[in-house]
């Protein structure tokens, strides 16, 4: 029975209540209705709710254990990295192909249990509207990613069209100023041309301090940046991120349908070619309440962009350290190895992710940048001039350590070492095994591997046979042309008449 007709059937008990039959069995048998039913509508007006009983699910009961098990996960996860109900469907139609649910069940369970969980929470906007090329938003948010094994947080700069819905994220390790400026720059590649306004939060690569009102002072290099580039910025009241909804929006959505499950990259490079893998292929949605697709619509706004400078901005922080007695230059606490004489002068170019050293304007060494405290970076090949002189200092190296860590040192290495030694002695033998190592400067690793490798499958172990196999690649032997024997009839001549020859030889000994 519907509500409404039982509130008037209780009001109907009620007036034949008091004003008809006056008895209970009475009105029970005149309205035809349990007794039970009469003393409830005495007692109350209104009927009481009734109680729902809760449904035994045929289909979604085989995964609430899965489901609850994401979302008891999710307590321990970064907050804004984890699971929505839509990707938690895509989970299931992945991982079990077998279960077959509509989406929308997934989505009223994952919502009660999420409003049990106290994890739902709205504000109100207000639309905006915005020409072509005329505005983008700019932020960075957190995410964690496994790289080589090892899960890491990164700092993930974003940028988003406000006319296209169209995004670019790149990932770091640190939201740095360079690696603020940097990520601008490959961002105006992604989308061909450069928005007319960025708008940001207070960010301490752009604002060096905070002035009344909308007012800024800007940090000298970013002034530089956007001068080069010849667009206009835009700041956000401090704790306002409405202010730039689209980009926060953006960044929640790259994050549930991109970061979640945790991916996985070998290393930096490679998670942002993945990054970039996924801003493409977000170019195939398409947002509510809009006619076209994300990257229709981003081809459309490109005309309306900015002309990309002809050369992109010097990125690079410029620093003179001088060379330590280990061979090494400090770069913001942490040591970097370099093929350099102790005491001299070099350049140091920072940028976001390496360091670059440069002697006279050549380029020595160039190292992964670490932004921990108090590292050492070091590299063998810069210390090879060193240990042909000093051989015995091979074995304990700190550079042949990181060699081992990194995998640049093969098990075939420590066979071929220890052949040489047997065969030349141990300072001889450790001196050959350098002189292969100086290989790697012009052949590089893989090769000189290789050909070590070989030379030990073919039982020579020995620094020449190792030179020879790894410049096997670049040797070239010219043949010569040939020719076809018809062609040479163009160089046959009169055999020579010798009977005057003949002749003259008879004379002579006649006389």
């Amino acid at each position: 029975m519907e509500r409404r007709a039982k509130v008037e059937l209780f009001e109907q008990i009620r007036r034949e209540y008091e004003f008809g039959v006056g008895s209970i069995k009475g009105v029970a048998r005149k309205l035809g209705v349990h007794r039970r039913m009469v003393r409830q509508a005495l007692a109350e007006a209104r009927p009481l709710e009734r109680k729902s009983s809760k449904r035994k699910w045929p289909v979604l009961a085989p995964l609430v254990p899965f489901i609850d098990t994401i979302l008891e996960a999710d307590r321990q996860a970064a907050r804004k990295q984890r699971h929505t109900a839509h990707r938690i469907f895509q989970r299931i139609v992945a991982e079990m192909p077998e279960r077959k649910v509509a989406e929308v069940t997934i989505r009223q369970y994952v919502r009660g249990r999420k409003l049990e969980l106290g994890w739902s929470t709205r504000a109100t906007c207000v639309p905006q509207s915005y020409a072509p090329g005329q505005a983008a938003q700019v932020d960075w948010y957190e995410a964690w990613a496994e790289l080589n094994g090892e899960q890491v947080p990164l700092q993930v700069f974003s940028m988003r069209s406000m006319v296209s819905g169209a995004a670019f994220h790149r990932a770091y390790q640190r939201a740095t100023q360079q690696a603020f400026l940097e990520a601008h720059e490959d961002a105006f590649s992604y989308f061909g041309g450069v928005f007319r306004v960025l708008r940001y939060d207070n960010l301490k690569a752009a604002v060096k301090q905070i002035l009344r009102g909308f007012r800024r002072e800007e940090t000298a290099r970013f002034i530089a940046f956007r001068s080069h580039w010849r667009f206009e910025s835009e700041f956000c009241t401090p704790y306002e991120a409405h202010e730039k909804g689209g980009i926060e929006s953006e960044a929640g959505y790259f994050r549930r349908n991109h970061w979640v499950p945790m991916p996985q990259a070998r290393d930096l490079a490679e998670l942002n070619c993945q990054l970039l893998a996924a801003c493409q292929q977000d170019e195939r949605r398409q947002i509510a309440g809009r006619s076209q697709l994300v990257g229709a619509a981003m081809i459309a706004e490109r005309a309306y962009l900015l002309a990309l400078a002809e050369h992109g901005f010097d990125l690079a922080e410029l620093c003179f350290p001088r060379v330590d007695g280990l061979g090494c230059v400090r770069v913001r606490t942490n040591l970097y190895s370099v093929p350099a004489k102790p005491g001299r002068t070099v350049e140091v170019r920072l940028y976001p992710s390496y360091v670059e050293v440069r002697d006279e304007g050549r380029c020595i060494a160039r190292h992964e940048r670490r932004y921990q405290r108090n590292q050492q970076v070091l590299e063998l090949e810069h210390y090879l001039d060193v240990l042909e002189r000093k051989p015995g200092a091979l074995a304990g190296s700190k550079p042949l350590a990181a060699w081992r860590q990194r995998g640049l040192w093969p098990e075939s290495y420590d066979r071929l070492l220890e052949q040489l030694i047997g065969r030349h002695g141990k300072q001889s033998g450790t001196r050959q095994m350098i002189q292969v190592l100086n290989l790697i400067k012009q052949h590089g690793h893989a090769r000189v591997r290789a050909a070590v490798e070989e030379a030990l499958s073919l039982g020579c172990g020995d620094a020449a046979a190792i030179l020879h196999l790894a410049a096997a690649e670049d040797l070239v032997h010219t043949r010569g042309a040939l020719i076809e024997l018809g062609e040479l009839a163009r160089f046959e001549r009169p055999l020579p008449v010798m009977t005057n020859y003949d002749a003259l030889l008879g004379q002579e000994v006649a006389s």
